[in-house]
């Protein structure tokens, strides 16, 4: 009988001890786990109080300005603003550029006078010109060209003689990650970018030349904890920056990036919740 329990001892040692190895491994991923999840509760919170630093790129590539033209009449004449062009397959994303481009304007070109797309539409239909303006800006996305028959019409309309024509040409975002915890593989930095390409065109209205136009190729990119993107209105802020800083300098090939601070500063760094619910009692009561 002793004999038998200490056959059955000794073979189920192996077992206990193959038991305590599992457990001792599993104790070790729950607190590789748990130390995951701290370290990321940590990150989020501090990057979720400050603001997106963003590394970007942009390179211009501008046209010198008409012989006949003098950019320094903008600050005597008012210029004008279209809704911004986009091919079929970009079509919807351009809304708002032109938006931009004006608040651009106020920060690069103050002194310019400018008159809004939204003035200048509802100027276009008081004047029953819509239906030219639409069929203008739909041939101009072949031939690349403002018909000047509609175009001198839509300057007597707006009382203007100058207009920019702002046109984007392509837009990606990408996320790649940037390196992960292994034990739970979760993700703790990601890379975010995003590239434009977009043009500006200046049309004499009254004539029907092209007085300047400018191609500009911009990268933006971010690493970040949070889920915040790289975003659209930041891409195309810089990239319309740099454009018209071009033609504010009459450069014709240029680089920027953020030590050109004129540009940089038109990145909207958002506010932090707790100042927005300040200026908004309403809201911070409802929170």
């Amino acid at each position: 009988m002793l004999r038998c329990y200490y056959l059955l001892r000794s073979q189920a040692w192996p077992c206990q001890k193959a038991g305590g190895i599992v457990m001792k491994r599993t104790l070790q991923a729950l607190a590789l786990q748990r130390a995951a999840l701290i370290l990321i509760v940590v990150l989020t919170a501090g990057c979720s109080s400050s603001s997106p630093i963003y590394g970007w790129h942009v390179r211009t590539n501008s046209s010198p300005p008409s012989p006949t033209f003098n950019r320094a009449v903008l600050t005597q004449e008012p210029v004008a603003i279209f809704g911004a062009l986009a091919p079929p397959r970009l079509l919807g994303s351009e809304t708002g550029l032109e938006s931009i481009l004006a608040q651009v304007l106020k920060t690069v070109g103050p002194s310019f006078k400018v008159i809004t797309q939204q003035a200048a539409a509802g100027l276009i239909n008081r004047n029953d010109l819509a239906n030219e303006y639409t069929r203008m800006r739909n041939e101009a996305l072949q031939s690349h060209v403002l018909d000047r028959g509609p175009l001198k019409k839509l300057g007597t309309a707006i009382g203007t003689r100058y207009v920019f024509q702002p046109k984007l040409i392509e837009f990606m975002q990408i996320t790649k990650d940037r390196w992960e915890l292994p034990p739970v593989a979760l993700k703790i930095s990601r890379i975010r970018s995003s590239y434009m390409r977009l043009s500006i065109q200046l049309w004499d209205m009254q004539t029907g030349e092209l007085l300047w136009t400018s191609l500009a190729e911009a990268s933006l990119e971010s690493e970040a904890v949070g889920q915040d993107p790289v975003y659209f209105e930041d891409t195309a802020r810089v990239t319309m920056g740099s454009i018209i800083a071009d033609f504010m300098s009459g450069n014709t090939t240029s680089t920027y990036g953020p030590l050109d601070t004129i540009v940089d500063q038109l990145i909207q760094i958002p506010e932090p919740e707790k100042s927005r619910n300040t200026d908004n009692p309403e809201a911070a009561s409802r929170g």
